[in-house]
């Protein structure tokens, strides 16, 4: 027997920690619910855990942003839903208007109620905000831009590709009654470069052209008239505006931006542009309407109409988005929790088997003391050789 080196007591000492290590690494499984709690665990899977977690976290923020998105969707068509009925009470004051029966003193009581709408229009385009934001005076509307300053991009249909356009001649004629003469003015446009082949000049309005094609392409521009005044500065006719003619081409540069950008998926580029119309009395084409007379409230009717059919647009629009958001909620929901039952497939921890672990390594640690104990009481024994 020796007593200078105690291999047992060494044996049992090495078996106790490797069991000591066992037992720590289950209860750190046990008390955190995690099967890798560090990447030296499963470092592979650990990697693999940690982009799924930081999907699974951006999953939950863009579900977030896609219904703060509707609820901002569900704010501005609340205001539209103002609008809409506005105008159709500008209707029936107009159709009121039109009639032979009136007395001037009514046509007047009718065109002040008719301005009073007109001011709350404006205000609720400038009022209506969400966070602080400004909802409907053209921030987040689509963008174009002229190397003209009597012309300009009034608007233009989701259809239109964002790129330069060329309009090679555009003469807008008015009427004896300041309104643009369609047919004079259709035949004085020549598209160039950029627009589709068939395009014209189909509609007009308050100081603007729209330029229709195929496949629903529609852009605006407004013009800014040249007036004609008498000696007493009373406005008596408008001469034609030349915005482009042979050698002086008006360049467009539809940009396609403008758009509130919503961050509806987890990763880069998974976005949703909302764009949101710009509500005002130029861009409804009512600015100068008016039902002071059977004339003008006669050609009120076809204005209010034609502002009636932008609004209704604009809110066929944003439903269509608030659908839209809706259904990537739906799937964002679904993504989540797919990916979290995988994810927990890789990182939780069985907690019965790891109990199961736990207590027999339990049993291991409680028997390697008690053997590393009796191998201490070895060496002990040779007293009784020296006696």
């Amino acid at each position: 027997m020796k007593i200078s080196y105690n291999s047992a007591a060494m044996h049992a000492n090495n078996a106790l920690n490797a069991s000591d290590s066992r037992l720590s690494q289950s209860l750190k499984r046990l008390s955190s619910g995690l099967k890798v709690t560090a990447a030296k665990d499963n470092p592979s899977g650990y990697a693999i855990g940690r982009r799924m977690n930081a999907q699974i976290t951006g999953v939950s923020v863009a579900t977030q942003n896609a219904n703060r998105g509707a609820s901002i969707i569900e704010t501005a068509d609340g205001a539209l839903t103002e609008v809409h009925d506005m105008l159709q009470r500008m209707n029936e004051l107009a159709v009121k208007g039109a009639t032979g029966t009136l007395t001037t003193n009514d046509r007047e009581t009718l065109n002040q109620e008719l301005k009073q709408l007109k001011q709350e229009v404006t205000r609720i385009s400038t009022d209506t905000e969400f966070n602080g934001q400004p909802l409907l005076d053209g921030s987040f509307d689509l963008r174009g831009y002229t190397n003209s300053q009597i012309a300009t991009v009034d608007y233009y249909s989701d259809e239109v590709l964002p790129k330069p356009y060329t309009i090679d001649a555009l003469t807008v004629h008015y009427k004896a009654d300041g309104t643009i003469d369609l047919d004079q003015t259709a035949q004085a446009f020549t598209a160039g470069a950029g627009f589709p082949a068939g395009v014209e000049i189909t509609e007009v309005g308050q100081d603007k052209v729209t330029i229709t094609g195929n496949q629903d392409f529609k852009m605006t521009i407004a013009v800014k008239p040249d007036p004609v005044y008498d000696a007493a500065g009373n406005i008596t006719g408008y001469n034609p505006v030349v915005c482009a003619a042979a050698g002086n081409p008006l360049e467009v540069n539809v940009t396609g931006i403008g758009s509130m950008d919503m961050q509806i998926g987890a990763n880069e580029g998974q976005q949703l542009n909302i764009r949101i119309p710009k509500i005002s009395l130029d861009r409804l084409g009512i600015e100068r309407t008016e039902v002071d007379t059977e004339e003008n409230s006669s050609k009120a009717i076809e204005e209010i109409k034609g502002a009636i059919l932008y609004v209704s647009d604009s809110r066929s629009r944003l439903g269509a988005y608030q659908n839209r958001l809706e259904h990537t909620v739906s799937s964002l929901d679904i993504t989540n929790e797919n990916m979290t039952s995988s994810y927990s497939r890789i990182m939780d921890v069985d907690m019965a088997e790891e109990m199961t672990t736990y207590t027999t390594e339990q049993v291991i640690s409680q028997a390697a003391v008690s053997m590393l104990a009796q191998a201490n009481e070895r060496p002990s024994q040779v007293l009784q050789l020296l006696q």
